[in-house]
């Protein structure tokens, strides 16, 4: 399911409703838009205002658990929406994908034998 348009939306209106203040940044001078900036964004959650700008776009399906939980915290969410579907789709897909992805390597013993055919 393509929820990218939602998650854009959602990422986007919790930003806005953010004050620099409210999260102990200076403020300086006047905003064009409400809220925080992409950047102030990614510094509170650790991570790059490239990597945030492309989260906030809605490519969120391939977030670790970690980042998810690290934006959530700069965004200041609520235990209710944390649990919005916009965000728990995005944290069982990602979890989804890692699962599958060691499913597939070979692993422990049957590594060598599997690379060089003996076993």
């Amino acid at each position: 399911m393509d929820n990218r348009a939602e998650v854009r939306e959602f990422l986007m209106s919790r930003r806005a409703k953010i004050t620099p203040d409210r999260v102990g940044l200076p403020t300086h001078g006047t905003r064009r838009v409400p809220g925080l900036r992409r950047s102030e964004v990614a510094a509170l959650a650790g991570l790059s205002v490239e990597y945030y700008s492309k989260l906030e776009r809605g490519a969120i399906g391939g977030a670790s658990a970690a980042v998810l939980e690290a934006l959530a915290e700069a965004l200041l969410l609520n235990d209710t929406e944390r649990g919005l579907p916009t965000i728990a789709e995005s944290r069982t897909s990602s979890a989804n994908s890692r699962h599958r992805a060691r499913r597939s390597e070979p692993c422990g013993p049957n590594m060598m034998s599997a690379r060089t055919g003996r076993g």
